[in-house]
């Protein structure tokens, strides 16, 4: 297994006239939901059909429960929180909610999954 990149120059947002290379990572392909159930029940004794509504179960709830103010932590994966795009005011007694403009799914991944995420081979596409 390898994570790919590609070579793309990019320039300085401050400052246009600066322009430099960097390593772009890039996808080898999508892996939609019945794929991912296929191979959730090639490891386990669920059948892909049962995978795949784990899976849209496993969705609607963390919709649910986030919309409810909560946080969702899954052992050995990471944390589902939301975060809010705000606007300040000078004082504490004009802010209200008409200050967040809006919601953001911020996702954490715990320490395991982050230290075996960065094993993983980088090579150069081609």
């Amino acid at each position: 297994m390898a994570v790919f990149y590609k070579k793309m120059q990019r320039y300085n947002p401050l400052n246009k006239a600066i322009v430099k290379w960097y390593p772009v990572l890039r996808s080898i392909g999508v892996l939609k939901t019945k794929e991912l159930a296929k191979l959730m029940s090639d490891e386990t004794t669920m059948n892909p059909k049962e995978a795949e509504m784990a899976i849209y179960e496993l969705v609607k709830i963390l919709k649910r429960e986030l919309k409810e103010g909560k946080t969702v932590s899954i052992d050995d994966f990471g944390t589902f929180m939301l975060t809010a795009s705000t606007t300040g005011e000078d004082t504490e007694e004009a802010v209200s909610a008409g200050n967040i403009t809006g919601l953001n799914i911020r996702f954490r991944p715990n320490a395991d999954f982050k230290t075996e995420i960065a094993k993983a081979e980088i090579r150069a596409w081609k």
